[in-house]
């Protein structure tokens, strides 16, 4: 056997644990979901006989489209100002000496040290109408005595950039921590400002970082539904919220598995998009650009 051919077995070898886990615990589940989605329901909870595209109809719903609409806009609004704060975090903490950079990742971990509905609970405190933020804000004048800080979609922001942030900063600082610095250096010898070199030389050199930060960010973020019904109320629910309602209190499987079924879509889709675009892009057969 050749060299090359004991290769590609060790890498599928390698590969195939990850590649049943996913299988068995996402790929299937995933369309299982969707078949569950063409059931009909039945007053007990489960499932009637036979198929139909009742559920999928149930979309229709005039609700739907703003609770879809708070969904994309929250989510890719947590995700886009988490990569934006964890950028200059994560670049700051990887030119750190050893001592302090461990103290910084420490302070950044510490939070999930503590249940997340505490935390959640502790932000609804925060913002509550006697709380240190409102009282601080009506003593500096910035906001009317009758100003709602909570139930509402921008409290639901605040909570979910700052639940979301730690996971943005530590794959973005794992991609810094390997960058070679001396690049930027080189950079600014020939000319190019501060700015400039961060976003030409440094940012393009830790893509990959930036790529699984938008993933564990964004993805968790759609899927959110603890953050809007304890911060946003009945009048700020997101999708997650309306899954829950429909599994749990109404007992309909077969619209809470559609609903479920748009939002794996609405998140893969984009993803897929980006990783055609990106294996066009790298594809070994592909010309250069201006090659002719």
């Amino acid at each position: 056997m050749s060299a090359a051919a004991r290769k590609s077995i060790t890498e599928y070898l390698v590969t195939l644990p990850s590649f049943v886990w996913l299988t068995i615990f996402f790929v299937i589940p995933t369309f299982i979901i969707f078949a569950m989605a063409f059931r009909p329901a039945n007053l007990a909870g489960g499932f009637g006989e036979g198929w139909t595209l009742e559920a999928w109809q149930s979309l229709s719903n005039p609700n739907y489209p703003a609770i879809i609409w708070r969904t994309v806009w929250l989510s890719f609004t947590t995700t886009a100002v988490c990569i934006l704060l964890s950028l200059p975090c994560a670049y700051y903490i990887a030119r750190l000496r050893a001592p302090l950079r461990q103290t910084l990742l420490m302070l950044i971990i510490i939070p999930f040290w503590t249940n997340f509905l505490i935390r959640v609970f502790a932000w609804k405190s925060i913002m509550h109408p006697d709380g240190i933020i409102k009282r601080t804000l009506l003593f500096l004048g910035l906001v009317e005595p009758n100003t709602q800080l909570l139930y509402n979609d921008y409290s639901i922001l605040v909570v979910l950039i700052y639940t979301h942030l730690p996971f943005a900063i530590l794959p973005i600082y794992a991609a810094a921590e390997k960058f070679d610095f001396r690049l930027m250096e080189a950079a600014r010898d020939l000319g190019a400002g501060a700015l400039r070199a961060f976003w030409s030389i440094f940012v393009p050199g830790i893509r990959r970082g930036l790529m699984t930060a938008l993933l564990m960010v964004l993805i968790p973020a759609m899927g959110s539904y603890v953050i809007p019904d304890i911060m946003g109320g009945p009048t700020s629910e997101m999708i997650g919220n309306k899954i829950a309602q429909r599994t749990f209190s109404d007992r309909n499987l077969p619209q809470a598995s559609a609903l479920a079924a748009l939002l794996t879509f609405t998140v893969l889709g984009p993803l897929v998009a980006a990783l055609i675009v990106q294996g066009n892009r790298s594809s070994p057969g592909r010309k250069p650009e201006g090659a002719t």
